[in-house]
């Protein structure tokens, strides 16, 4: 987590290939996947959890993610726990909120612009 601090700028990262996310998760941890365009790629996402203080964040970055079929371009948060979570369009403004479940992955797809 990080502490008043927001991440808006790219990464250069590789692309990611099948298995290479190991998720953390049990009773009251769950996951959640955020698939969004190629666009993000390299972007971070960074999420809340609800109720906390905003500026308690959390965040990965989007990678190109090699599936069946394709190439998604997903933001993997391995192990969370439960609860609602809302996620930042940018430093001050959320874009919406999501509950992630116990024992659980949790995907949503969003498509706004970086």
């Amino acid at each position: 987590m990080t502490a008043g601090h927001t991440h808006t700028h790219a990464h250069t990262l590789d692309d990611s290939m099948a298995g290479s996310v190991m998720l953390n998760i049990g009773a009251d941890v769950g996951a959640l996947i955020i698939t969004t365009g190629p666009e993000w790629h390299g972007h971070e996402i960074e999420i809340s959890r609800k109720g906390d203080v905003p500026e308690v964040r959390t965040h990965v970055a989007v990678r190109a993610r090699h599936v069946s079929g394709g190439v998604r371009y997903t933001a993997v948060y391995p192990s969370l726990p439960a609860g609602a979570y809302v996620i930042w369009r940018n430093e001050t403004e959320p874009a919406g909120t999501v509950v992630v479940a116990g024992a659980t992955v949790t995907e949503i797809e969003w498509w706004p612009q970086p």
